[in-house]
């Protein structure tokens, strides 16, 4: 069998990621997942994995992860594939991923989970032939994505502006490493060029090119619900454009101030302009107000994020299902 070379799709919520999975999953020769978040929850989990038991608990793990059980996974296969070649965590995904694969007919798989960025090292280690796009936004317009999206308030701004700014770091050190297996892509130039962006991304990946990737049907509930963008309601294959720059009607002029007091110079680094703030004596009350409690919630998410990615980042209880080998029917899991 010839060496890998899947394609991975990263970046934080809220950034254009889902529109370039979309993209890429229409491609003939791509099978795109959404969301199976290997890397995050399982890598590195449970040990050696050439230890029969340390596999068996990192599979049966694995088959309890609705995400995961929605690529149908035959666990038999994988016991006997597996058995056949290096047991390495990135192989026992890669067989997932393949068998998924072969089910749409396709000849390479890729995997869109947020944060795959923070697994770059491990990623290219594994697959030394790996292709890396990451997607960035606006972190202005990603914040008022995020609060209308999950209907937020502003006490978001200090975790979603250290997000913005972990994951843009953490990107741009990726791209230094590996400069040929990474590519940052803007979602504003995305949504605006997407024929010239998609060519670019497809050169970029070896793989040709077609139109029809623009019509995103080959992630059909993305293509259904027609938008790449919270504020309104898009027709089905429309990449719109109109959420650009909408974070000047959305959030306040404190809290386009605090993004920018943080973020300036990581924006200026990926072409974001400053957007010039003059702030009443109520909006820079408001600003000032904010800042210790944003700078407390800044310091104390990267505080969990370390501890997570060292003691492992447990599951969701929601995304968990009963164990995947006395389940009857692939029909009893959700969608993803």
């Amino acid at each position: 069998m010839s060496e890998p070379k899947p394609v991975f799709v990263s970046g934080t919520n809220r950034s254009g990621t889902t529109l370039m999975y979309a993209l890429l999953a229409t491609h003939p020769n791509l099978s795109m997942v959404r969301r199976s978040d290997m890397w995050r929850y399982f890598y590195g989990q449970f040990g050696d994995l050439s230890q029969p038991e340390n596999f068996e608990r990192c599979l049966k793990a694995m088959l309890s992860y609705k995400r995961i059980v929605n690529l149908k996974p035959d666990p038999e296969r994988i016991r006997q594939e597996f058995g056949q070649g290096e047991a390495s965590y990135g192989r026992l995904f890669a067989l997932i991923h393949q068998h998924n694969a072969e089910r749409e007919g396709k000849t390479r798989w890729g995997d869109k989970s947020l944060h795959t960025e923070e697994y770059a090292d491990q990623i290219f280690s594994e697959f030394p032939q790996a292709r890396l796009i990451h997607i960035i936004r606006d972190p202005r317009d990603r914040y008022a994505s995020v609060l209308k999206r999950l209907n937020a308030t502003s006490r978001r701004i200090g975790v979603d502006t250290v997000k913005w700014l972990a994951s843009a770091r953490i990107a741009r050190q990726a791209a230094e490493r590996y400069p040929n297996c990474v590519l940052i892509v803007r979602y504003e130039t995305l949504a605006r060029q997407p024929e010239e962006t998609l060519r670019q991304v497809c050169d970029f990946i070896g793989e040709p090119y077609t139109p029809e990737m623009l019509t995103m049907t080959g992630a059909p509930r993305y293509h259904k619900k027609g938008a790449n963008t919270a504020f309104e309601k898009v027709k089905p294959g429309v990449i719109s454009t109109r959420s650009i720059g909408r974070f000047r009607d959305v959030i306040s002029s404190w809290e386009i101030a605090f993004i920018q007091t943080f973020c300036r110079r990581m924006m200026a680094e990926f072409e974001y302009e400053l957007e010039p703030t003059r702030l009443s004596v109520n909006e820079r009350l408001a600003y000032l107000a904010a800042l210790p409690p944003g700078l407390a919630r800044m310091v104390r998410w990267l505080v969990w994020d370390k501890v997570s990615e060292l003691k492992g980042r447990p599951l969701r209880e929601h995304r968990i299902v009963d164990d995947y080998y006395e389940v009857g029917s692939i029909s009893e899991i959700e969608p993803i």
